[in-house]
């Protein structure tokens, strides 16, 4: 697993994951009935974890993808001119 984020998008990441994170816990200890506030720190909590390890699934999977549409579209880097009538 090598890094596919930049230092600043890290950065940004772990900033929002931590504000994230402080305010779900706030708003925790006031409602603790809510979901909705356990997902909300799922989610700020996997921005840490990204932020630290400096890897996004999410750009993995997105990157992965277009490579794999770019080979299958032009095996030989050539494109092919596609008539559909």
């Amino acid at each position: 697993m090598k890094p596919n984020i930049g230092i600043v998008n890290a950065l940004i990441r772990l900033t929002l994951g931590f504000t994230l994170l402080s305010w779900t816990t706030s708003r925790l200890s006031r409602r603790p009935y809510k979901d909705s506030y356990i997902f909300l720190g799922l989610m700020g909590a996997l921005k840490v974890a990204e932020g630290i390890t400096r890897f996004c699934p999410l750009t993995y999977a997105y990157d992965s993808c277009q490579k794999h549409d770019e080979h299958e579209h032009h095996p030989n880097g050539n494109e092919e001119m596609y008539n559909p009538s």
